[in-house]
């Protein structure tokens, strides 16, 4: 799992720039691929479950803004993240 620090440098569009939209979704992204190992190995954690699924739906809601605002931008990302 790669620390924070180190998705913030790899996403930032700047120096400083830690609230990005492409930051926010590799973070959520990382969070969400934890999570996800967490629920297979805990499969009636419906607590994590739904905290997944907040996620998840944040997520999509920054990647259809970023798809409104930057279209280039979300399909790099996209296939830099590996969301389908």
């Amino acid at each position: 799992m790669q620390t924070k620090a180190e998705i913030i440098a790899e996403y930032q569009r700047k120096e400083g720039d830690t609230g990005s939209t492409e930051v926010q979704i590799a973070l959520l992204s990382e969070r969400i691929k934890h999570l996800t190992e967490h629920l297979k190995a805990h499969p009636k954690d419906n607590h994590t479950r739904r905290g997944l699924l907040k996620l998840v739906g944040k997520r999509k809601g920054l990647l259809r803004y970023l798809k409104d605002t930057n279209l280039e931008g979300y399909r790099a990302l996209k296939e830099k993240l590996g969301i389908r």
